[in-house]
């Protein structure tokens, strides 16, 4: 009778526990605002992390529209911290985006991105950390930081794949934008050296992509004004008069080194109406009333705090009071100090770069060469102080017989990297280069999955 019981008690247990897993993810066969049924395979679900599974990281995934079965798998982290999986999912590198021209307020029309990577590629896009997006803590004394964000992310990734056994083979990358320059190698690591302690899931980790990296949070600020100089924001004279008294160091301001500050107050006085995102482009304050703006970002507000649009992606009701844009509470600014929501605890990823040389590991590193806010000059400069080979040297590389930017490739043992430049670009360079942005991705997963040349 007690053997009995126990089982009984035992397939109660297993019933709520499928019927809870069962409950977590959804597959999205249309969306407001996309006429017709969506046209690639679309899931959304949470994945619950932590010590006390306190942390459910809400997450979008799709299907490779080509070959899903042999195809990468990405984990995309969006820069910030506090920007929302949804924004590259719609703007920049997911298959949908919203028409500008047939949206209004009222009526978000979605349309298919034709430089979609998820055109060559499975794509994991997460809301990370809680707080961000439709991602929520079941506790208010729940913080993090970037350490903290590192493990969860490498979390994530072993109970995701241990729900999604097909994908399992699949060649595995991790990748991101932004500030998730700090966190990308981090998560990258984690997944070697779990898979070389025997953790369970082995993941089919081959490496990792970062776009527009945040990577030192002293040099890619510092980097600023040599990129300044290179093109034509500050003369000569001024770049070599700071340069010269501030001793390198236009960051953090001696206040008694008055030739310095006066320096960089002229430097300031050249570049405070520039748009550090991209230099070609207009400061805009207001997006809704300046037409020469990129887009309009309260369209995709409105429609991702719409009751249809939440109950169509399956967003738990009630966990979210509004998707914001962004939550500035999370935001890293320069020299931001921590605050009791998160805690900026990783300076450098650096050192995590280097370890991983000695794996066998491929990486992307990409620039827009118009991105002020981390530009290629400094991103450049960590690459060479990994001191690697040169395998390819500096040539440029084309889309439609055009030069579309620059790119080089470094060899050691089974590590490789190249790092390339999107001519014309900024710091989302698939926002104002989709295409580019494509064929470049898409060509470097191609020739580590396929082995073929690109």
């Amino acid at each position: 009778m007690e053997f009995t019981l126990h089982i009984k008690v035992s397939l109660v247990i297993i019933i709520l526990h499928l019927t809870a897993f069962a409950s977590s993810r959804s597959i999205i066969k249309s969306l407001p605002g996309f006429h017709g049924d969506l046209p690639f395979t679309f899931e959304t679900g949470y994945v619950e992390v932590g010590d006390n599974n306190e942390v459910q990281f809400f997450y979008y995934f799709v299907e490779s529209e080509r070959d899903p079965v042999h195809d990468p798998v990405l984990l995309y982290l969006t820069g910030g911290p506090g920007t929302p999986a949804l924004y590259p999912f719609m703007y920049q590198i997911g298959p949908l985006t919203i028409s500008l021209e047939r949206s209004s307020k009222d009526n978000i029309t979605l349309e298919i991105n034709p430089n979609s990577w998820t055109k060559g590629a499975n794509i994991i896009f997460l809301d990370l950390p809680a707080g961000v997006g439709f991602s929520y803590a079941t506790t208010s004394e729940a913080s993090s930081s970037d350490s903290l964000l590192a493990l969860h992310s490498y979390e994530f990734l072993k109970k995701w794949l241990l729900e999604h056994p097909k994908f399992l083979n699949n060649p595995l990358y991790i990748s991101g934008i932004s500030y998730m320059g700090i966190l990308v190698p981090v998560v990258t690591l984690e997944a070697y050296k779990g898979n070389e302690k025997g953790n369970s899931p082995q993941l089919n980790i081959k490496g990792y992509l970062i776009i527009s990296p945040l990577t030192d949070k002293f040099n890619d600020f510092n980097s600023r004004l040599e990129f300044a100089h290179r093109l034509a924001l500050i003369s000569d004279d001024i770049y070599k008069s700071t340069k010269d008294s501030c001793n390198g160091n236009y960051v953090d301001l001696d206040q008694n080194n008055v030739i310095c500050a006066n320096n960089l107050r002229r430097v300031d006085e050249c570049t405070s109406g520039i748009n550090l995102s991209n230099i070609l482009e207009p400061l805009c304050e207001d997006l809704n009333t300046d037409p020469t703006c990129s887009i309009d970002k309260q369209y995709l507000e409105f429609w991702a705090n719409d009751k249809d649009v939440q109950k169509a992606l399956h967003v738990r009701e009630g966990t979210v009071k509004a998707w914001q844009q962004n939550n500035a509470v999370l935001h890293y600014d320069m020299k931001k100090n921590d605050t009791k929501y998160y805690s900026y605890n990783i300076f450098t990823s650096i050192g995590y770069h280097r370890q991983l040389v000695n794996r066998n590991c491929q990486v992307l590193i990409i620039n827009g060469d118009h991105d002020m806010n981390f530009p290629y000059v400094g991103t450049m400069a960590w690459i060479e102080s990994l001191n690697l080979p040169i395998e390819s040297p500096w040539a440029p590389w084309f889309v439609k017989n055009q030069v579309a930017g620059y790119r080089m490739i470094y060899t050691k043992n089974q590590y490789s990297l190249m790092y390339a430049t999107v001519k014309g670009a900024g710091h989302a360079v698939s926002l104002y280069k989709p295409e580019e942005a494509s064929v470049i991705v898409d060509g470097w997963l191609a020739s580590h999955t396929y082995l073929s040349d690109f």
